[in-house]
């Protein structure tokens, strides 16, 4: 793997000036989308829509009509929950991480990526509100002060959820929120109707792009991608100390931590790779998403990928070398057992096909990464499926075994969460800048001091 210093290859392709940026991004949100936006939005708004319909439904008729049942009584919505969970740890790990190591590759799809956090930790914030049975309720889980002087038990994992997914949310919001700052402003100057006007001169800030304002910003968005980058560590951390704290066979892992925060990741930039690849292409914005982009995310998702298959042999080694007979039973049971199918598609879509990336032809085929992308993709879900269905379905009392099957309802709000999240991307790239277009500057030619000075 050849480093980042020694690549001659620009971050931007063919010739382009500050102005020529300005035009290419910032014109999108005012004028009409294309036909292809139109068709894929209506397609996402619709299965979004059949998933809240379910979500009412289950609301109405109770948590009945899900599949779950005893013991699996975590199903189909805690496996989404981490799921998407996992899914947003890229955005922060692309703008916070790779700010701090001064990677500049990471400015053109930081903004993007920032934004899939959102709306990924959104699509997860709503399946333990659903998981309850009585969302209303929801509420108690909040620490406040009440007439019953009942708390909640700040010693359970699921607590720590709370406060854990919380602030991540509120910092990765505010991170994404003031690097949004100076291209807000630059929309309201060219803002032509009034609404349009009102609305970004709001969102804005009073954004001048004076010196006092640009110390204060790059202040701030330092601190803020300190915060995010032991955040983005410690909240899958965090989720996965729900199944490791716990005495069931198969979560009881001191591995959990570091296993379920490589998951996330490699997660994340699947999907990241997965949208860049097709909204480069709907919006025109091949030259700034350019393929080395991509190149350098298909090579963090490889290295996941072979950190995921130790973490499978580790994994294997535990459960023949503790002579733990309930680990033992567990272990098979996710290769041999009634889900041995899912357990293999878990290890054949994250450790075998992702290992094509270490052909560079591969890493720079379109076709070839959107395959990895999905099959990644599936595989994480697989993953959480396994840990969370087959850990539970056999459990201490053999008569208490029960086979777990998901209904129509389970695969239609999970169908409905993919609906949400990618109508929350395709709003966004309807209305805002998606590239960060001061920070793709800094890598145009003449972009820094330094460089205009040598030349």
């Amino acid at each position: 793997m050849v480093p980042e210093a020694f690549r001659t290859e620009p971050l931007v392709a063919g010739p382009l000036t500050a102005a020529a940026l300005d035009e290419q991004v910032l014109q999108y949100p005012e004028r009409k989308p294309p036909r292809a936006w139109f068709i894929a939005f209506a397609l996402a708004a619709s299965v979004m829509s059949l998933g809240f319909a379910l979500i009412g439904y289950t609301v109405y008729m109770g948590i009945g009509v899900w599949g779950n049942n005893r013991p699996v009584g975590w199903a189909f919505d805690i496996i989404n929950f981490v799921f998407w969970i996992g899914i947003g740890h890229a955005g922060t790990l692309i703008s916070a991480i790779l700010l701090m190591f001064r990677a500049r590759w990471r400015n053109a799809i930081a903004r993007f990526a920032e934004a899939m956090t959102i709306f990924a930790v959104m699509t997860a914030g709503i399946f333990p509100a659903i998981h309850v049975g009585r969302p209303w309720l929801a509420f108690w889980l909040f620490p406040y002060p009440n007439q019953r002087g009942i708390w909640p038990n700040f010693r359970s994992p699921l607590m720590w959820d709370v406060f854990a997914v919380s602030t991540y949310f509120s910092v990765s919001l505010l991170f994404w929120y003031i690097g949004l700052l100076p291209d807000l402003a630059s929309l309201r100057g060219r803002a032509t109707g009034k609404v349009r006007k009102i609305a970004y001169t709001v969102l804005s800030l009073g954004w001048r792009g004076t010196p006092q304002q640009w110390r204060h910003y790059e202040k701030a968005y330092i601190i803020l991608a300190g915060l995010a980058t032991g955040l983005v560590l410690s909240v899958h951390s965090v989720v996965s100390f729900d199944f490791a704290t716990s005495v069931v066979p198969g979560w009881h892992m001191t591995i959990f931590p570091p296993y379920f925060v490589v998951g996330a990741i490699f997660a994340g930039f699947a999907m990241v790779v997965l949208v860049l690849s097709v909204v480069r292409r709907l919006m025109a914005i091949e030259n700034l998403i350019t393929m080395r982009h991509l190149e350098l995310c298909n090579k963090v998702i490889l290295g996941c990928s072979c950190l995921m298959g130790y973490s499978y042999i580790c994994e294997a080694f535990t459960a023949w070398y503790s002579m733990n007979p309930y680990i033992h039973h567990t272990f098979m049971q996710y290769i041999s057992g009634t889900y041995g199918w899912a357990g293999w598609l878990a290890i054949a879509c994250n450790t075998v096909i992702p290992q094509i990336f270490w052909w560079p032809r591969m890493r720079r085929s379109g076709l070839a990464m959107t395959i990895v992308a999905l099959a990644v993709t599936a595989g994480m879900w697989f993953e959480r499926f396994v840990i969370i269905v087959i850990s539970l379905y056999n459990d201490f009392l053999p008569s208490a075994w029960h086979i777990y099957k998901p209904t129509l309802v389970d695969y239609g709000i999970l169908l409905g969460s993919f609906g949400f999240f990618f109508t929350m991307v395709l709003l966004f790239a309807r209305v805002l800048p998606v590239v960060a277009t001061t920070e793709v500057k800094a890598t145009l030619p003449g972009g820094q001091p330094e460089e205009a000075s040598h030349a």
